[in-house]
């Protein structure tokens, strides 16, 4: 069993971020069998090629702010935020996998017209922090969706809970109301550091590759 979940890790390369909801999660890493308000953590992980790449050419992106609360404690209108950056890129990005965009599986960059899913992600994160959230709490996240396929979301770590903004989902979710399992994320002490969330996961990182749907 633990070798068919680190092949089909390894296998979201040739897979979409976006495919319609056919499926439900099957793993022990279903939010549906972790119903708390925040994620846990289970020990590092190797972050995404795409991710590394993207932080040696933008290093800017990738460094560390002097905000380490152990959560971020958002007004009210900071988690109205939330929901307006995750509807504007979505309405504004058009959906295109890097394949049809640069000719390769994964490349990640901050998208002007168009881009795929950890674009959007890339997006939103720097457009929340230029509205007031610190980085530490803006959390980029690999999960498999519905079908088991590689998809980037973003992760919003607050003191009210793990919020998801996602360019398949219109609307901004605690994140066990989700319908993915969650592999693993940023840490919010150091963004470059990546931190499984999954009990077991192998060592090589996923690739994620495709485009992403507009609400």
């Amino acid at each position: 069993m633990q070798r068919f979940q680190v092949i089909s890790v390894v296998l979201l390369a040739w897979v979409a971020c976006v495919v319609p909801a056919l499926a439900d999660t099957r793993t022990s890493s279903s939010p549906a069998m972790r119903q708390t308000a925040y994620m846990r953590v289970f020990g590092s992980a190797n972050p995404p090629y795409g991710f590394v790449r993207f932080c040696d050419l933008q290093p800017g992106h990738c460094a560390s702010d002097r905000f380490l609360e152990d959560r971020f404690r958002a007004s009210p209108e900071l988690l109205s935020d939330l929901d307006d950056v995750n509807r504007l890129v979505n309405r504004t990005i058009t959906p295109q996998t890097d394949q049809e965009l640069y000719g390769t599986t994964e490349y990640w960059t901050l998208p002007t017209t168009s881009g795929d899913c950890e674009d959007y992600v890339l997006l939103k994160r720097q457009l929340l922090i230029a509205r007031g959230w610190p980085a530490s709490a803006l959390l980029i996240t690999v999960v498999r969706d519905e079908v088991g396929d590689g998809h980037a979301v973003l992760t919003a770590r607050t003191s009210q809970g793990d919020f998801v903004l996602d360019n398949k989902l219109p609307d901004v979710r605690i994140w066990y109301t989700t319908p993915y399992e969650f592999v693993m994320r940023q840490s919010y002490v150091n963004p470059r550091v990546w931190v499984s969330l999954e009990e077991r996961l192998g060592d090589s990182p996923p690739v994620i590759a495709g485009s992403g749907a507009r609400d």
